[in-house]
């Protein structure tokens, strides 16, 4: 029996499941049912807290000695292809005052990178010319235009969402060779981006990402991304690659502000800027938008966000910004790839856990919770060696001990 009063596998299992399941309630209801083990709420959240801060403590073990050049390799040979990608999110916190309740409550940004190590192929010419089907699908285009809105933190209402998507007949066809993903870990913290760029670096080199023959660093046009690239990556060699599913929605958003949403004109504008963003054709494309934000005259000061005049400025201000990280031909040339879709996918992983209309964390508790979500979303054993690892004494976690369920 360890400190808290329980064996290593039941611990285990607890912890895993407090950071896996929506709640602290489900994960208790959960033991409940398949461990005949209660534990309360309460209790569960101490347990896991506890366990992710010893997590972090080594996290920041580990990149304290990657800031000296200490830092272990955890690799036997590097890997061929890597790719690292950044995406953001947000919590709800509360003031710790030691009494129940919400006080002063807030959001918090919670920063997660997706390293992964790849298996691709190097070709000739760009092996995908022409642009996929449904970047060219008005529906499809629709709905993912209004899902990555979403995702940078505006609501979309039931009648803004696209019509449900038709069955489509599966075809039986050869598809063009992807990057297939090996091996993925996860980072994921609270911390300010400052040092959230360490905690990437520490990881790209303890995995000899920064050794790959090929690599690229792939997420939107956030300011606080591409800071951390120019500090951490660049000089590793990585390239970096705007997401083409934001540039996208980007695209479709100015197209409909130009010619009117829904429009003929406003598809046919869409898809020619898609064309050439696709190609690579990087300067026809701002003379086009270009010519948008002169048709539609300059946004005045303090005008919507959804003023046309505003969102034509914004997305031609976004590629021009962008320009040098937009050749997605010889981005699929290298094999690398162009969206940063595995990384918002571990996001909405950790906003299912940590995000909620009723979920208010204290700062302390959230980042241990976030340690121990990211270790099991990671690959490479992470939460095995952490358990490995010799574990501090300490006082048991609440009174409680483990009892069979009746």
């Amino acid at each position: 029996m360890g400190t808290e009063g329980y064996s290593p596998l039941v611990l285990r299992k607890a912890v895993r499941q407090a950071g896996k399941a929506p709640s602290f309630q489900d994960a208790s209801d959960d033991l409940k049912e398949l461990l005949d083990v209660s534990m309360s709420p309460n209790h569960l959240a101490k347990l896991a807290e506890r366990v992710g801060r010893e997590w972090a403590a080594a996290r920041d073990a580990d990149v304290q000695a990657f800031q000296e050049n200490q830092l272990a390799a955890d690799y036997a040979q590097p890997p061929q292809v890597a790719a690292v990608m950044v995406d953001g999110g947000r919590l709800q916190t509360r003031a710790d005052t030691g009494v129940r309740g919400v006080t002063d409550p807030g959001w918090q940004e919670v920063k997660v990178a997706c390293c992964q190590t790849l298996s691709s192929t190097v070709h000739a010419t760009d092996p995908q010319p022409a642009p996929p089907a449904k970047f060219l699908d008005p529906i499809a285009v629709a709905r993912l235009a209004a899902e990555v809105k979403a995702r940078g933190g505006k609501a979309v209402t039931r009648s803004a969402k696209a019509a449900p998507k038709p069955a489509r007949r599966r075809r039986h066809k050869s598809r063009r060779p992807r990057p297939r993903k090996l091996v993925r870990t996860v980072v994921a913290s609270l911390a300010d981006s400052d040092t959230f760029g360490w905690h990437v670096a520490a990881e790209v080199q303890r995995r000899g990402l920064d050794r790959a023959s090929r690599k690229a660093y792939v997420c939107d046009g956030a300011k606080y991304n591409w800071t951390l690239f120019t500090l951490h990556l660049v000089a590793w060699g990585f390239l970096g690659i705007l997401d083409f599913l934001h540039l996208l929605a980007h695209l479709y958003g100015a197209a409909c502000a130009v010619e009117g949403k829904g429009t003929a004109g406003a598809w046919a504008l869409y898809e020619r800027w898609l064309r050439q963003a696709w190609s690579g054709q990087v300067p026809e494309l701002l003379a086009g938008l270009r010519a948008g934000c002169e048709k539609l005259g300059p946004a005045p000061e303090g005008c919507a966000e959804d003023d046309p005049r505003k969102v034509v400025a914004d997305t031609f201000g976004y590629v021009q910004n962008n320009r040098g990280r937009m050749d997605y031909p010889e981005y699929r040339r290298l094999g690398l790839p162009i969206s940063s879709a595995p990384v918002e996918s571990v996001m909405k992983q950790v906003n299912r856990r940590l995000k909620g209309t009723e979920k208010f964390w204290l700062g302390g508790g959230a980042e241990a919770l976030l340690q121990v979500r990211a270790a099991y979303l990671s690959e490479d054993g992470r939460a095995e060696r952490y358990w490995a690892r010799p574990r501090p004494r300490g006082p048991a976690v609440g009174s409680g001990r483990l009892r069979p369920v009746a």
